[in-house]
């Protein structure tokens, strides 16, 4: 709409039609007018109007075919259409309808039915918009109350481990870096920012006494800090979601290894799923830039250059070079989210 008026535009090869539909409309709404199909076309995708009266014999191009095509793309589907045509048989105004008209009215056309026809559908393509928004409003509420349980799922874990749960949104950040570098689809790398948060859930399941030991774990000690990957799974679950998904498996996978040595299940090479090879990378590389009370934090040099040597055991050798070419924003997310102490 544009100064509170909804706009119309007015499809017709014939000027006199048009000017007979301005004329009856002009006082009440802004008026957008188009003498074939490719121009109407244009003029819908440039700047959608609110509702379209379209005349149905045309040259080059009939109203059915621009309905069609207006009803074919998520843009322009919902704009309703009400076709003003000569053609006056039952079988023209099914054939009208089943493209997705929302009206059908016959030339020569009755003002006040005019009037009429376009005021309720504008109502309801009003209230439709509504109810759309309210809709959306909703699922985004829904979806960042989902996320911010996510996260807090992450930070359960990571506080038993460290002091502040900073860790989980670098690393995720640090991840979904990764995956746009290595040039995975945007879809998966928001998804993966969201799932690698909860990649250690698992250590809720491990005795402080093991998970807090200032000193070298013992053979047996890691035994069961080693289970931690599966615990992860098994807490996450079986749910269907995408991202629960995707969580379970990098909870499972993210301690395998590219040569095979690594735990629970000992994949090798890219049997492990690139996700749980993504966040090993990032979770390494966080670990060692960050200062643990059993150690100072390395610098990112040397934490790229000992990972570097790694590549091809440790790490899948391709993503390390997307990694490494990645160290500018490294510095960038390990300094914003940088530890206070």
């Amino acid at each position: 709409m544009t100064d509170g008026r909804a706009t119309i535009l007015v499809v017709d090869d014939m000027p006199e039609n048009i000017d007979v539909l301005v004329g009856i409309l002009k006082a009440d709404y802004q008026i957008k007018v188009a003498l074939n199909g490719p121009t109407a076309l244009k003029i819908v995708q440039a700047s959608p109007p609110d509702l379209i009266l379209l005349d149905i014999m045309m040259p080059e191009m009939d109203g059915l075919e621009v309905c069609r095509r207006l009803k074919s793309q998520p843009m322009t589907s919902p704009i309703p259409v009400i076709f003003v045509t000569a053609l006056g048989e039952v079988s023209d105004e099914a054939a009208g309808l089943a493209v997705g008209a929302v009206d059908y009215l016959t030339k020569p056309v009755n003002a006040a039915i005019v009037r009429a026809r376009v005021k309720a559908q504008l109502a309801l393509y009003s209230q439709a918009q509504h109810l759309e928004n309210l809709v959306r409003a909703r699922t985004d509420e829904l979806e960042q109350a989902r996320l911010h349980v996510v996260q807090c799922l992450g930070r359960a874990a990571e506080y038993k481990d460290n002091e502040t749960g900073l860790h989980v949104i670098r690393m995720s950040h640090y991840a979904e870096k990764l995956a746009r570098a290595a040039g995975l689809p945007e879809h998966f790398c928001q998804v993966l920012l969201h799932a690698a948060p909860m990649h250690d859930i698992g250590k809720i399941g491990i005795p402080d006494g093991i998970l807090k030991k200032a000193d070298r774990l013992d053979e047996q000690e890691w035994d069961v800090m080693r289970t931690h990957p599966e615990l992860g799974a098994r807490i996450l679950g079986d749910l269907e979601t995408e991202l629960m998904q995707m969580a379970s498996t990098i909870a499972l996978t993210h301690h395998e290894r590219w040569d095979g040595e690594g735990y629970p299940q000992g994949l090798k090479g890219e049997a492990i799923p690139i996700e749980g090879r993504i966040v090993a990378i990032a979770d390494v590389f966080d670990a060692l830039t960050s200062r643990r009370p059993y150690k100072d934090a390395w610098t990112i040099e040397d934490t790229l250059k000992q990972m570097i040597s790694d590549s091809g055991s440790l790490f899948d050798p391709t993503l390390m070079e997307h990694f490494v070419g990645l160290e500018p924003e490294l510095r960038l997310i390990a300094e914003r989210y940088r530890e206070q102490r």
